[in-house]
């Protein structure tokens, strides 16, 4: 009987830790299926997460399924759809609605939220208010328990570079608005205090509730009107044709270069970005008088061509963000010329004001043009003949329509021979017959064609006015052909030598700005140009320098470029840690462009011109630096030096030397 009993107790046990064991399996499997269950599932779009700098800006429609662990992200349908990224919501530290404060939404669903993890930030956008509301309040109760919620965030887009909200640029810049993971959940009034109850007496009535997201939301869904600055013909079927002064509708904008756009008919394509500007009460790119990238020496020469009584241009200060009206007149006494500098004040007023003489303050910078034009009231004259983008011809365009880098070789009629350089000969040409293009002809085994063919689709993208433009490339044959923009006055070192002692300081200068401001542009975009010299520069016919062949001197095969550890680059323009350790970056252009602005400014000498190479590397190494030239003025040689500092952590930035160069500029003479 006792062995029944211990037997039957046993098999009790043995059955109640079976079924726990059982039980735990189950449950266990349960979580798992649980944390797997879709909470929400919809078609949203997802802005692009430009996670490298050169990273395209692009709308895409994604299958968002939300679990109790992840969010994840398909391309396809619902029933049909492959997986194209996961966010770990452990690894969330901020999900919230984005205020637009005024930033067009270039895609069909107008109401954003981000979501913020590790060190990115993913932006969706929900068809309505009320989906947007759904996903936000969903993932929010999800994200409750995570360690790492953020105290502040930024409440509007990283866009171009800084944050919308607090203009901050770098993007790992801490939050600057504070953050309340349920901030907006509305809470229950508070009891009454004892003994302060009112009876038969009306309560206060409620403040008025706060404006709905619906409002703000509309708002953020109007569409972006914008005017074209110039002509452009489609040469597409996916183009768009425009005609200036004529307006028109940015249905997407697809990446930084390219929008799809709507016209007054409903016809729908692929315009420039740089053809048009927003049509905005007070956005100066449409009014004929602005020159936004003119500097001090610059519109002097240019008032001057022009030679007429009270003529005169708007243009951008040295100080960012102000601006310059530049007057010519020729009442200064004698028969002379003068040109006068007016700064454009704001007053400390909310809403601001802007004014030329004190007693005379206006709205907007348009009002204040308009009134100078009729009124000189201060000035030395009246602003009666605006000099500024009449007769300029269009700016480039990254490549001749959206998306289309290889060009083919029947669209080319090729004509005379403008040179030969390391890569082969150079041919002027005709794009369809009717873009004049240069055409470089690239001969076998001078450069790593196949490195290259990958990294001219992201050289496409790097559209500036001071940088010569690649519009494509022909890769389907031998030789492979580089098609970039014409500089009608060809090489900048060629240009200098043979205009030797016609050359002004602050013309000098003014093609060291130039460079630098293209510089500018490649080192905010993370691109290394790795052979700046002035050899690399071209001219156009309005005087214009760019900067030409940036990130091609990795692929270059060529003696003239040596190195001991195998990599090529010229040595009299490299910094000590180029020829020591072939350490490249923003700074090693910087030093660089130091070496150029001393070619420039000796107009056109070779730097250590009696020095061969290993005496340079042997001299530098040991602090040797160039010798001030005779056009340099002690601030602009200063600038030099800086760039020829032995740390490259020391030496400015470009963004810093084109402010440094600007200053130079603006001083009066």
């Amino acid at each position: 009987m006792e062995w029944c009993r211990s037997r039957s107790a046993r098999n009790s046990l043995l059955g109640s830790s079976t079924d726990r064991m059982f039980d735990g399996r189950n449950n266990r499997q349960l979580e798992v299926k649980m944390n797997s269950e879709p909470i929400l599932e919809e078609t949203l779009i997802k802005r692009s997460q430009q996670k490298k700098r050169t990273s395209p800006l692009n709308y895409k429609e994604r299958v968002f399924v939300l679990t109790k662990t992840r969010l994840t992200y398909y391309e396809g349908s619902p029933e049909k759809k492959s997986k194209k990224g996961s966010v770990d919501l452990q690894k969330v530290k901020c999900v919230e609605i984005v205020k637009n404060g005024g930033v067009v939404i270039p895609c069909q669903n107008k109401y954003p939220f981000q979501v913020v993890y590790d060190t990115s930030t993913l932006y969706i956008f929900a068809p309505s208010n009320e989906r947007r509301s759904v996903w936000v309040q969903n993932m929010k109760e999800e994200i409750k328990q995570n360690n790492s919620i953020v105290a502040k965030f930024h409440p509007q887009f990283w866009q171009d570079g800084l944050w919308l909200c607090c203009r901050q640029a770098e993007k790992l810049a801490p939050g600057c608005e504070e953050y309340n993971l349920f901030g907006d959940i509305s809470r229950k009034p508070l009891p009454p205090i004892p003994g302060n109850e009112t009876t038969g007496k009306s309560s206060r009535p409620p403040p008025p509730p706060p404006p709905k997201e619906d409002e703000e939301a509309e708002e953020e869904a109007k569409e972006e009107v914008v005017i074209a600055l110039y002509d452009f013909d489609g040469m597409e079927t996916q183009d768009l044709t425009l005609v200036q002064g004529e307006e028109y509708v940015i249905v997407e904008k697809c990446d930084v270069n390219w929008y799809k756009a709507r016209n007054k008919y409903g016809e729908e394509g692929y315009i420039p970005s740089n053809y048009v500007t927003e049509k905005k009460s007070g956005h100066l790119d449409q009014y004929v008088w602005y020159c936004k990238n003119v500097n001090r020496n610059q519109a002097e020469q240019l008032l001057r061509k022009e030679d007429k009584e009270g003529g005169f241009m708007v243009r951008d200060s040295s100080s960012r963000g102000a601006f310059t009206v530049s007057l010519y007149t020729k009442s200064a006494g004698e028969g002379a010329s003068s040109i006068r500098h007016y700064h454009i004040k704001e007053t400390q007023t909310v809403p601001k004001q802007y004014y030329l003489a004190e007693k005379h303050h206006f709205n907007s910078i348009p009002e204040l043009i308009d009134y100078h034009q009729h009124n000189a009231a201060g000035l030395v004259a009246r602003l009666r003949y605006p000099v500024g983008k009449q007769g300029r011809s269009a700016p480039t365009t990254a490549g001749f329509s959206y998306e289309k880098w290889e060009i083919n070789p029947s669209d080319l009629t090729f004509m005379k021979e403008l040179g030969s350089g390391q890569y082969g000969v150079v041919r002027l040409g005709k794009w369809r017959a009717q873009h004049k293009v240069a055409i470089k002809a690239i001969r076998e085994g001078a450069m790593y064609e196949e490195d290259f063919i990958e990294e001219a689709k992201v050289m496409m993208k790097l559209s500036h006015p001071k940088l010569v433009q690649l519009y494509g490339v022909c890769t389907q044959q031998k030789p492979i052909y580089i098609v970039t923009e014409f500089m009608e006055l060809g090489c900048l070192l060629n240009y200098i030598r043979q205009r030797r002692g016609n050359f002004s300081t602050e013309a000098l200068l003014s093609i060291c700005q130039d460079v630098s401001e293209g510089m500018e542009h490649l080192e905010k975009n993370g691109f290394i140009h790795r052979d700046l010299a002035a050899r690399n520069c071209l001219v156009n016919d309005s005087l214009v320098v760019k900067v030409s062949d940036f990130g091609m001197a990795r692929y270059v095969l060529d003696d003239q470029y040596t190195s001991s550890y195998g990599v090529k680059f010229p040595v009299k323009w490299s910094p000590p840690e180029v020829f020591n350790f072939c350490r490249y970056s923003s700074k090693s252009d910087v030093w660089s462009f130091g070496v150029l602005m001393w070619e420039v400014f000796t107009e056109g000498k070779m730097p250590f011109e009696q020095n061969p190479n290993h005496e340079v590397v042997m001299m530098v190494s040991q602090g040797h630096r160039l010798y001030r030239p005779k056009k340099a003025t002690p601030k602009i040689y200063d600038i030099m030096h800086l760039c020829w500092h032995e740390k490259p952590e020391e030496r400015p930035t470009f963004a810093e030397i084109c402010v440094m160069i600007r200053d130079v500029l603006e001083e009066d003479s």
